[in-house]
């Protein structure tokens, strides 16, 4: 029961502060709680599509071959493909976070995993085509080059100051959670 209760721990006090506002101020507390239904839905038609994927990921692609295209010797041909994937992704970022995952269940490189990571929050080609309208495409050009080499400079560099115990228990926190996908 205390493990239970400590795992919700933080949506247990959201719920109690949420009920709080909806008696000492209605409007308030009516607001917020439309706010996070609308936000709920929103999370539900993202991720099942997303787990559905992953399970078929999971499935479909063998170790042995995200080792080879984004293992510790994939060299450039994994930074780009962790690109590919990152940019060519829809949706928000909290959905990054499973295919990551699974990425690193099936034995990518930590750093690739960050560029993946990086690409998917900076470069999807949705939100470059937005900017490009928006804000012209010079804008969107100077920053997805920017972007770039930041990318791979941070993931690198990240890998680079974890010690190997660290990163093993990136990957071991990664098993634990993936469990049954």
């Amino acid at each position: 029961m205390n493990k239970l209760l400590r795992r919700y721990l933080f949506f247990i006090i959201l719920l109690l502060i949420q009920i709080t506002f909806l008696v000492i101020e209605p409007t308030i507390g009516q607001k917020s709680l439309s706010i996070t239904w609308k936000n709920t839905l929103e999370m539900l038609s993202v991720v099942p599509p997303i787990f559905i994927l992953l399970g078929l990921m999971d499935v479909w692609v063998e170790k042995e071959t995200m080792i080879k295209l984004m293992g510790d010797n994939s060299g450039f041909r994994g930074i780009i493909i962790a690109f590919f994937l990152g940019s060519m992704a829809a949706g928000p970022l909290y959905a990054a976070f499973p295919v990551a995952g699974i990425l690193l269940k099936k034995g990518s490189k930590l750093s690739n995993v960050l560029i993946f990571i990086g690409a998917w929050s900076t470069t999807k080609i949705p939100l470059l085509l937005f900017e490009a309208s928006s804000l012209g495409w010079n804008f969107m050009l100077i920053r997805f080059l920017l972007n770039i080499p930041g990318i791979a400079i941070i993931a690198y560099l990240s890998e680079r100051i974890l010690s190997e115990k660290e990163k093993k228990d990136v990957y071991e926190r990664n098993s634990i959670a993936t469990q049954g996908v």
